[in-house]
């Protein structure tokens, strides 16, 4: 089959089964095209907790689909390739973090949302790269234990008087961006800004113009006079930048951001996922109560 009509496929078998396809800013163009919504993970988030669909189809990541259906009670939730997982969410478990806590007696742990249920149990509140400095702001105590991105709490660190402990996870593909690759970039464009991820290293971060999550990028692109901007992050975010505001040129900062794990959702596997309405994802019932308290307490804690 063509893409497009793959696609129109996987769009009439959604209407048929009452499904939505949520899909992250980082899947393939072809996936973005094909999904309801395409977001960040607080957006995605949002739209799974509220929604009259019957199935949900997550086309992102283990962590996603695992929040999605601690969010969507009584829903089915597919996630079209059960092998799509993170390194950074592999970094922190709970028998660790419960260690760590113990360290720590007053700090409140506020957890990634690139994390596993399991992990997500263990901690007080959930955040987002979008919301994640106001959740450490907003939420009461003066010490954090910051879990699992050690990039992103050293971002958010910056913007409060609060003690944060760090974890020492990252992103693999953020992580790997060294401020010298940016700036051969910045050479080749020297009238092009220059916007990142606060999961990149803080080496990258301080030569940025700007430091946004995905969705925080696009908000950014729908109200700015720039002409030419350099994207720090993954490549599947250009897509989605260039749909929102396509008179821009949008630039990757490096040839290497490439999250292998969000690649591996293809149409194929969306339209089997939906026929056969598997691999479903479950957690189990206790992790999973524990868990849902700190991802709701993250939606009431948003602006």
């Amino acid at each position: 089959m063509t893409v497009e009509s793959l696609t129109k496929e996987i769009r009439s078998l959604a209407q048929v089964k009452n499904a939505i396809i949520l899909a992250h800013n980082y899947q393939s163009p072809e996936i973005q095209d094909c999904a309801d919504y395409v977001g960040d993970s607080l957006e995605l988030s949002r739209i799974a907790a509220d929604n009259n669909a019957e199935i949900i189809v997550f086309c992102g990541v283990h962590f996603m689909a695992e929040s999605a259906s601690m969010l969507a009670l009584y829903k089915k939730v597919l996630l079209p390739e059960i092998n799509a997982g993170c390194p950074m969410a592999d970094m922190a478990d709970a028998e660790t973090l419960r260690a760590e806590k113990m360290k720590y007696p007053g700090a409140k742990v506020v957890t990634y949302i690139n994390s596993s249920a399991a992990v997500k149990a263990e901690s007080d509140v959930i955040c987002t790269s979008s919301n994640a400095i106001d959740i450490v702001r907003g939420i009461e105590g003066d010490e954090i234990l910051f879990v699992p991105d050690k990039n992103l709490g050293s971002w958010v660190s910056r913007h409060t008087d609060k003690t944060v402990h760090l974890w020492k996870g990252f992103c693999p593909v953020h992580a790997d961006i060294t401020v010298e690759e940016v700036m051969a970039v910045k050479a080749s464009h020297p009238d092009s800004m220059l916007m990142v991820h606060p999961e990149c290293d803080p080496s990258v971060v301080d030569i940025a113009d700007e430091v946004l999550s995905t969705g925080g990028m696009v908000r950014f692109v729908s109200n700015t006079t720039a002409k030419s901007i350099i994207v720090g992050t993954e490549i599947g975010m250009i897509h989605k930048l260039r749909k929102t505001a396509p008179s821009i040129e949008f630039i990757s900062a490096s040839g290497n951001f490439v999250c292998p794990n969000m690649k591996k959702t293809t149409l194929e596997k969306v339209y089997t996922a939906l026929s056969t309405e598997q691999p479903i994802i479950t957690v189990i019932p206790e992790i999973a109560d524990r868990a849902r308290k700190a991802l709701t307490k993250m939606l009431a804690l948003s602006k």
